[in-house]
């Protein structure tokens, strides 16, 4: 017998192994192996196992396993399909794929196995012979039933010597017991129990119970999507099968985590890059061994080991945050596509705003299509209001309008949220006098100023400097501030409205550990008046206080050099603008904005998804540009600027020579990339369409081949590329 390895190096191929006469039984495919490579053992996933034949054919002697590292599969045979077929359509080696797949946290052998020890009570027969603090003590750990060593120890402002004496005493017993990371035991849930659904909830719940090929639930802010997935999710674990609920960035949508631990308590696991190494290691095991039946998380919780997968959820499926932008570049949302088919599962797609590529799928017919066209319960839409910011009298950071707005919350007692999509306090720090901006030396983008620090932070590579005295071009000191973020905003609400509670929601506000739930949580208790943030607020927030909602200059996006800027200026107006009027208490949005007749904000404060769906389409049609094509982005990068632009030149001719063989397949001459220089790499791109990924992918193992990169270029291709910026 012989096994076909994938070492834990990104090589892109199998390493051949003979399998040790006592191993043959015991070795199945996808089990973590540990192997001879070079003069050193590595560990690497079997991917294939084969007969005799097969090594006599080969012609070479082989090494054998070394061992077996977990008896377990890692990989299930489907699992490892859906790894497979990844890694080809996204020119990716195998090996990257399965380091993606599974948590590092779990490879590391043996590493997070913990044991504590728990002190169990026991009856008290020599009382008599107990001083006061002991009888104390004991009655503590019987009322608690026990508990961890540490803990009691804390709690009881005890010692362990102290518990030590009570297990001499035959009162308490002290045992190693394995003890779960659990990562939502500092959240307080309460059960909840299923809510009635009204006739279109119902009809989309019928929907997905019945769907054979991938469903997209479009359904508005507030129509109660949630709830719909909840029971589906309820429905597959009636008949023994288990679900997975892929959410954009868990870190930033506590409120749905908790729904879904509250309905289904215990049999949900979370599976996030936030948790700490023990916790994904217990989540992980969970998930392997069919205690967590659940499992909740952002774009790798796909390739989660669910036992019988039943139904695969994608909350927000238009988020870009489902799109890997390393190696390797997946894209969540079609991979949950791909495993729902490979495992017969059901997947649902759901958005207020969704894709255009789902849209158009289920257009053709490809996808089914289930609408929610009103809000759930008593909520009802907001009333949007488009502010011309260039006609209003005194250009400010807020309008005349918004501020009466935000006073009358005040006087209500009602909550608002303001959105403003960039951080810091300037945009830029610019000279007058010659108009140049302080610009970043590792970076082609101009430094942010941030308040708080005093100082100037370039939001590419983390690099800062201090503010200088006079123009580091002419000489002149006459530097300003120009553009405003998050922290000139608050600076601004609070002079404005000096009596007003306001948090501030950025990533310069939420570095720590919790601080995003921390932030939502005093919102939600009262604790603040008004909140101010950038897209971590947009999406997955449902106050019933708040009643309006602010959007600053809603079309600072639309000036992004990407085909995709109407589309994603659309959604961050819509997402936003449905966190108000979610209860009783109608709703108001006021968007401000200087181009107020773009079809994207005009759109978005209609509420017409449909209608902006159309046009853009449209645009994208004429232009050839997703989704009537597939799309990729070879991207070139170095520290050398001659170096990558002689190498972008000679990519770009040498895939235009291969594209006359393929009809349809078009290349673009190789250009500097937006942000041209980023942490000291200058960067190229070349855009590559053609009607099939496949095709794309063969010319760049193509080009490899024959013109392979020197160690100084980074060279990589993003298939089904996001974003051109």
């Amino acid at each position: 017998m012989i096994a076909r390895v994938a070492i834990d190096l990104a090589l892109d191929r199998l390493f051949t192994y003979s399998v040790p006469e006592d191993m043959q039984k015991k070795l199945a495919v996808g089990q973590l192996l540990c192997v001879p490579f070079g003069r050193r053992m590595a560990r690497g996933f079997a991917i294939e196992i084969a007969g005799d034949e097969a090594a006599e054919a080969s012609g070479y002697t082989l090494k054998p396993v070394a061992s077996i590292v977990e008896e377990a599969p890692f990989f299930s045979a489907k699992l490892l399909e859906l790894v497979r077929r990844i890694a080809a359509y996204t020119a990716s080696p195998l090996e990257s794929v399965l380091r993606a797949a599974v948590p590092a946290a779990v490879l590391k052998p043996g590493a997070h196995e913990r044991t504590q020890l728990f002190v169990s009570p026991k009856a008290a027969t020599r009382a008599a012979d107990l001083s006061a603090r002991q009888r104390w003590l004991h009655e503590q750990i019987v009322r608690l039933d026990g508990g961890w060593l540490k803990s009691l120890c804390t709690e009881l402002k005890t010692t362990p010597a102290s518990l030590r004496a009570l297990e001499a005493l035959g009162l308490v017993d002290i045992a190693p017991l394995k003890r779960r990371r659990d990562p939502l035991a500092a959240r307080r849930i309460l059960p909840t129990k299923a809510l009635l659904l009204n006739s279109e909830q119902a009809g989309a719940l019928e929907a997905i119970v019945s769907a054979t090929r991938p469903l997209l639930l479009a359904g508005i802010t507030g129509s109660g999507k949630t709830e719909v997935y909840l029971q589906a999710i309820a429905r597959e674990l009636e008949a023994g099968r288990d679900a997975i609920v892929l959410v954009p960035e868990i870190a930033l949508t506590p409120q749905t985590v908790q729904r879904f631990a509250s309905r289904f308590g215990p049999l949900v696991a979370v599976l996030h890059s936030a948790l700490s190494d023990g916790e994904r290691y217990d989540e992980w095991h969970r998930i392997r061994a069919g205690e967590a039946r659940v499992v909740v998380g952002p774009r790798s919780a796909v390739f989660a080991p669910v036992r019988r997968l039943g139904l695969v959820v994608v909350d927000e499926e238009h988020e870009t945050s489902y799109k890997q932008d390393t190696t390797p570049r997946y894209h969540a949302r079609d991979v949950a596509v791909l495993r729902a088919h490979l495992e017969g599962a059901k997947v649902v797609l759901g958005s207020a705003t969704p894709s255009l590529e789902s849209w158009r799928n289920a257009l053709a017919g490809k996808y089914a299509l289930a609408k929610l066209t009103r809000r759930a319960g008593a909520g009802t839409l907001p009333r949007v209001h488009v502010v011309d910011m260039s006609a209003e009298p005194r250009r400010g950071i807020f309008s005349q309008p918004l501020l009466d707005a935000l006073h009358l919350r005040l006087d209500r007692a009602e909550q608002s949220i303001l959105f403003l999509n960039r951080r810091g306090y300037s945009r830029s720090v610019t000279c007058e006098k010659c108009g140049e901006a302080v610009m970043c030396e590792r970076c082609s983008l101009a430094y942010t100023y941030h308040r708080a620090d005093s100082c100037l932070r370039c939001h590419i590579c983390g690099g800062w400097r201090e503010v200088p005295a006079t123009c580091p071009a002419c000489g002149a000191a006459a530097l300003t501030y120009k553009g405003i973020g998050t922290q000139r905003a608050e600076a601004a609400l609070l002079k404005c409205l000096p009596s007003a509670r306001v948090l501030r929601m950025d990533a310069d506000s939420t570095s720590r550990r919790h601080s995003h739930d921390d932030i939502l949580s005093a919102f939600r208790r009262g604790e603040a008046d008004i909140l101010l943030g950038t897209q971590m607020i947009a999406k997955g927030l449902d106050f019933p206080n708040v009643t309006l909602v602010g959007v600053l200059n809603a079309d600072a996006s639309l000036n992004m050099p990407d085909f995709r800027a109407a589309e994603r200026t659309f959604q961050l107006i819509a997402q936003v603008a449905g966190r108000a009027g979610r209860a009783e208490l109608p709703g108001e949005v006021f968007v401000q904005t200087c181009a107020p007749d773009e079809a994207a904000i005009a759109a978005a404060a209609r509420g017409d998804f449909e209608g902006f769906a159309r046009g853009e389409l449209a645009v994208r049609e004429a232009a050839n540009f997703p989704p009537y094509c597939r799309l990729a982005l070879v991207n070139l990068a170095s520290r050398d600027a001659q170096l990558v632009r002689e190498w972008a030149r000679m990519y770009a001719q040498a895939l235009a020579g291969w594209a006359r063989r393929v009809p349809g397949f078009l290349v673009s001459d190789a250009y500097p990339g937006a942000l041209e220089r980023a942490d000291g790499w200058w960067r190229w791109q070349i855009v590559l369409r053609s009607a099939t990924a496949a095709s794309m992918a063969a010319a760049w193992q193509w080009l490899c081949e024959v013109r392979r990169p020197p160690r100084e270029l980074r060279a990589a291709i993003d298939i089904d590329a996001f974003s051109l910026v």
